[in-house]
């Protein structure tokens, strides 16, 4: 490395740095990867992304500190866009290619994860201080970044020559992300429903799910079409029956509500039934949970309905023994979920199916039945525990609790559910709560392209033996039925719908 280099490198890294600190990620082999940004000045709307170490730590890396150090050395009158800084890319120097192939984020992962996070957050320029940048440049502004937008690029940057930048126009993925970012929470609903809510050939909770959005949105003809198979006597909707099918029954719960059809009531209480032994007692949890996390809200639902549409108490009771059961095998001393017993990981989704499960489970739960009170602290100490790991963008990440495991799109989307439920309910301050909100629901926004689009969602998942397991879980980017489903919900939810 040349003398001057070096010493703008010492430099660089004996500054204070008052830069925010975000991680982008976490690399193929658990190396955290860092970005800083550097507010512009009042007024500006303009973003210059800068990139250093592709091929590992290096000159480049370098280059990238010095241009951050002097730029966070300039008045902030003076700095004429914002700028974002990852200096070290690339920590272990694997093979990238650009655009990424591969399964994010499992494979590829450096190249699918600087692709989508440069995406998501849409600079109006990348400048890469490596020469060899493994055709980052060329692709960042020849394809659609993470089904984004183009962003122009350049390679071979010199810290002096970030430092002559000028303002850069935006970038058609500013562009993009603005205009997926006006839209209010009813027109996001409506273009999602375009999308999804269609099909019931399946009576799981995800199709489920998105009939619900459907009938907040006044499709009630439509969503009855496909639920007539199930209460006419020409399917069996629980012929199949497991967690997921038992959660898939929420819909006739709410179709009874609207329409007092008792065809839509039997098939609530055929699947809450089977709580109970054949002499009437209840069971000591619901049959098919698995011990997985998400039957907090698969299983409990059903019976929230049908003791809400008939009055009976038995039904409640039996939710709150099944809660009581999870709780018991799944809650941790932190307040998070285990997704299973054999595995200690805050998966993502694990927590927010609880979230979504106790909101909707105290929403009709007695306030005089002697579970309530209990139910309500349950769901105020989950919602305590998962609020301090909401990250710098409004999301949280598919292992709740792992620096640099990747945001996920279906739990921001449900907690973001849950707790807007508990603000409306009066169940949490809307001081501490309200703003956690809405940053969930711009970080959804954001990440729903215009043709329904969801951005990483997490594949499913079967028992794991290791919380790394999680970690390379397959982060979905495109049409996804159970992304779209939650955040058609969250969008209504946010729109006032009910």
């Amino acid at each position: 490395m040349p003398l001057a280099t070096a010493l703008l490198a010492a430099l660089a890294l004996a500054l204070p740095v008052s830069a925010a600190e975000q991680v982008v990620g976490l690399s193929a082999h658990g190396s955290l990867i860092q970005a800083q940004i550097v507010p512009a000045r009042a007024g500006s709307t303009s973003t210059v992304l800068l990139l250093g170490g592709l091929h590992g730590e290096g000159a480049s890396s370098a280059e990238v500190r010095t241009a951050v150090a002097r730029y966070l050395a300039r008045p902030p009158s003076a700095r004429a866009f914002r700028l974002i800084a990852i200096a070290t890319a690339n920590p272990e120097g694997a093979a990238l290619e650009f655009p990424p192939t591969g399964i994010a984020y499992r494979e590829h992962t450096e190249s699918n994860l600087l692709w989508r996070w440069i995406g998501i957050h849409a600079p109006d320029r990348v400048l890469i201080t490596d020469a060899d940048d493994s055709g980052f440049a060329a692709a960042l502004e020849q394809q659609p970044v993470a089904g984004v937008g183009a962003i122009p690029a350049r390679r071979g940057v010199t810290a002096a020559q970030v430092l002559e930048e000028k303002p850069p126009p935006p970038s058609d993925a500013h562009r993009e992300l603005e205009r997926r970012l006006a839209r209010s929470p009813l027109e996001l609903a409506r273009e999602l429903a375009m999308y999804y809510g269609h099909d019931f050939s399946a009576p799981i909770y995800i199709n489920a799910l998105a009939l619900l959005g459907q009938l907040r949105l006044g499709h009630l003809d439509a969503v009855r079409a496909l639920a007539e198979p199930y209460v006419d006597g020409t399917r069996d909707s629980l012929a199949r029956a497991n967690s997921l099918v038992i959660g898939g029954h929420l819909i006739f719960g709410e179709l009874a509500r609207r329409t007092g059809d008792a065809r839509y009531l039997a098939r609530v209480r055929a699947a809450a039934a089977l709580g109970f032994e054949p002499d009437g007692s209840l069971k000591r949890a619901m049959p098919f949970n698995a011990g997985f996390s998400d039957s907090i809200f698969m299983d409990t639902i059903v019976l929230a309905q049908a003791g809400a549409l008939t009055g009976e108490r038995r039904y409640f009771d039996m939710a709150a023994r099944h809660v009581a059961y999870m709780r018991g095998l799944l809650l941790r001393p932190d307040g998070l979920y285990r997704h299973e017993p054999g595995n200690d990981a805050a998966w993502g989704r694990g927590n927010g199916f609880p979230a979504l499960g106790l909101a909707l489970l105290l929403a009709d739960f007695p306030k005089d039945h002697p579970e309530y009170p209990t139910l309500l602290r349950d769901y105020r100490e989950h919602m305590r525990a998962l609020l301090p790991h909401q990250d710098a963008d409004g999301l949280w990440h598919n292992v709740i609790d792992v620096p640099g495991s990747y945001a996920e799109f279906s739990a921001t989307a449900l907690i973001g559910f849950a707790m807007r439920r508990g603000i409306e309910a009066g169940w949490l301050d809307e001081p501490q709560f309200g703003p956690a909100v809405r940053r969930a629901w711009q970080a959804v926004l954001g990440r729903v392209g215009a043709q329904g689009q969801v951005f990483d969602v997490s594949e499913s998942t079967i028992r794991a033996d290791s919380p790394e397991f999680y970690l390379h879980r397959a982060a979905i980017l495109g049409a996804d039925p159970r992304g779209g489903a939650v955040a058609l919900l969250f969008a209504t939810e946010m729109a006032g719908l009910r």
